[in-house]
């Protein structure tokens, strides 16, 4: 995303890039369309032994990065990932262990999100809801003698299929609050739901009257709602950087059939109308780019104006991503709406990646609503 990144942010590139060719090519992509879970267990715990999952998390905690700037190294891992629309839960696994590693980390939880041995979800959208503030939700925790029942839907929830424990946002009587409990709780069931994308899952979690501790709390009762904004800033941030990789790679290489494939003794890249075209979308790309680079460069610094350039990045990216990627679709001809060409792997993640924490329009309100104070 920097155009000027330093040898310790290089070599987290490349490593990826070299890792993801070697372990997830488009052809294991396309295999692990019928998968349930979406990746291998295997596979995500040599992506851990990289550092993928401890970023985010303090050094105190069991984590750190090559550069002590963990989201800017991490989103040069999910640029790569959107590059190769590679499999993995990296955003919810990240969000979680972040999640943990600054509201009280669960030392044998955070230990195995860390080594890749278990995989977390987030469980913060709801049916028919909106992003944005965690004091919107309707799912409830109420007290009772041994600690917690909560109760309620989430969905969809990213990576619940296959995780190990879920961190929920709830409302209590003095606000909201985040719990993390096991995924086989009594009182949960996670029903998997249908995906556009070849490898990233979702699924409905349903909480009834699922019992927890009071050690299950995540940070301070009542306390959670600049904690979930955190998090919410940090999965667009790496949702952003994926999806510039995806629409990066789809513009290379189709810029490459357009002067390989010839017309009438002409390359098609030749003719000014396409000319004119690839222009448009360049432009576009480098603007997407811009937009998210400054917003990850804000959420890693703090920022005071972090949620409002997050929203802008995931709005603006959000809408010219799939216009780019539908572009290449025509500009490819009959080819490009094949099974076989690997074009519609990207629109689907793109169009995934676009209704995933908040639509376009979802964060044009927030936008406003920011500004409006």
């Amino acid at each position: 995303m920097k155009l000027d990144l330093s040898p310790d942010q290089e070599l987290v590139r490349d490593t990826t890039r070299r890792f993801l060719t070697e372990r997830a090519p488009l052809s294991e992509v396309r295999r692990l369309f019928d998968d349930p879970v979406g990746y291998e267990r295997a596979w995500w715990r040599q992506a851990a032994e990289l550092g993928w999952t401890s970023m985010l998390v303090p050094e105190e905690h069991g984590g750190g990065s090559l550069t002590g700037e963990g989201l800017l190294d991490l989103v040069l891992v999910a640029e790569e990932m959107g590059r190769m629309v590679a499999p993995g839960p990296l955003v919810p696994v990240n969000v979680v262990a972040a999640a943990l590693g600054a509201g009280g980390p669960r030392d044998k939880a955070l230990a195995g999100l860390i080594a890749g041995e278990a995989v977390a979800a987030w469980c913060v959208a709801e049916p028919r809801g909106t992003w944005g503030a965690a004091a919107g939700v309707t799912a409830t925790a109420e007290r009772t003698s041994a600690g917690w029942a909560i109760t309620g839907t989430k969905s969809p929830v990213e990576a619940a299929a296959g995780a190990d424990h879920l961190l929920v946002v709830a409302r209590t009587p003095d606000g909201p609050a985040q719990f993390l409990l096991p995924a086989t709780a009594p009182g949960v069931t996670v029903t998997p739901l249908r995906s556009l994308d070849f490898t990233r899952r979702f699924a409905e979690v349903r909480f009834e009257h699922a019992e927890v501790g009071d050690d299950a709390v995540v940070g301070a009762v009542g306390a959670a709602g600049e904690d979930v904004e955190r998090q919410l800033q940090l999965a667009l941030a790496l949702q952003c950087a994926e999806t510039v990789g995806a629409i990066d790679r789809v513009l290379a290489f189709t810029l490459e059939y357009a002067f390989d494939r010839s017309t009438f003794g002409r390359a098609l890249a030749s003719y000014q109308a396409l000319k004119h075209r690839f222009a448009d979308m360049k432009t576009w790309l480098e603007a997407c780019h811009a937009t998210a680079g400054a917003a990850a460069e804000a959420v890693q610094a703090g920022a005071p104006d972090a949620a409002k350039l997050v929203s802008v990045a995931a709005a603006y990216i959000g809408d010219r991503s799939t216009a780019i990627i539908q572009d290449c679709v025509q500009l490819h001809g009959g080819i490009g709406v094949t099974w076989e060409h690997d074009i519609h792997l990207y629109l689907r993640r793109a169009t995934v990646n676009r209704a995933t924490y908040g639509t376009p329009h979802d964060h044009r309100e927030r936008v406003a609503a920011l500004l409006a104070g």
